[in-house]
């Protein structure tokens, strides 16, 4: 088998907290067979799972990545069946994103990045050993909304999110994807996150090795597909990912759309 590994990174976002309701009452899509399989590091490191939802409940590792029973349903179903419709690449997908983590815990030598980058390594032995190919390694980003709500400033988090990219590059990881995060569903802060979404849109238009694919989860709080202050249904997980799955192929596939990492 080759696969192109994915590392899906950030906080909860990333993590998922998808559920339902009766206006929004549409689940997590089925995954198109074939379209990819997750690697589990932690709970199981020497087999590969059909995708499916929630995706990397169970890996949660004591010091490192631990997110609890919080997972409840994410967009990674949905980015990997775009993707792959689109490029009919499988993606190889490894959980490691945290709720509620600041740029300043995904820094050089933390926890949490440290954790991820070894679930990747371990992804990549296990395939080699499986007899498998891994022509690629992405990482697909989603955080920003602890650093809104603790006033980091734009130089902090510039640097912090720089020195990230640059232990992951030198680990091997060819670009970071980014969904841009949303905005704040609380009276009187609706504008919370507004500063680290410029920032990620200018971060991403300097670097060649940052790709924008998804600025979808902006407009959800007008939709009312958020859940609660931070989350979204899983309808807006849905639709943010087939949005960034999209985007992803088209940045790293260009002959489909020629599409251009910096407006999306």
């Amino acid at each position: 088998m080759q696969a192109d590994l994915w590392m899906f990174m950030g906080q909860s976002n990333m993590a998922g907290r998808g559920i339902t309701s009766e206006r929004w009452p549409e689940t997590a899509p089925e995954l198109i067979p074939g379209a990819g399989w997750e690697y589990r590091a932690v709970s199981a490191p020497f087999q590969l799972f059909p995708i499916a939802e929630p995706f990397g409940k169970d890996e949660n590792r004591q010091g490192g990545i631990n997110d609890g029973t919080m997972k409840t349903g994410s967009l990674v179903t949905s980015f990997v069946n775009a993707w792959y419709a689109r490029t009919r690449v499988p993606v190889l997908a490894v959980s490691a994103s945290k709720g509620g983590s600041c740029m300043k815990e995904w820094q050089p030598g933390s926890p949490y990045l440290n954790d991820a980058m070894q679930r990747m390594h371990d992804a990549l032995a296990f395939m080699q050993s499986s007899g498998h190919t891994v022509p690629h390694r992405y990482v697909l980003w989603c955080q920003g909304e602890t650093d809104g709500d603790l006033g980091t400033e734009e130089a902090a988090y510039r640097d912090m999110f720089l020195r990230m990219l640059d232990v992951m590059r030198s680990q091997g990881i060819e670009k970071l994807m980014m969904i841009a995060i949303g905005q704040c569903n609380l009276p009187g802060a609706e504008t919370r996150y507004d500063a680290v979404n410029r920032w990620q849109k200018a971060i991403a238009a300097e670097r060649e090795d940052v790709c924008l694919v998804s600025t979808r989860f902006e407009s959800m709080r007008e939709e009312g597909l958020m859940k609660d202050a931070f989350h979204y249904y899983q309808r807006g997980y849905n639709l943010c990912g087939e949005d960034a799955g999209k985007h992803a192929a088209d940045a790293l596939f260009p002959s489909y759309q020629g599409a251009d990492c910096t407006k999306k």
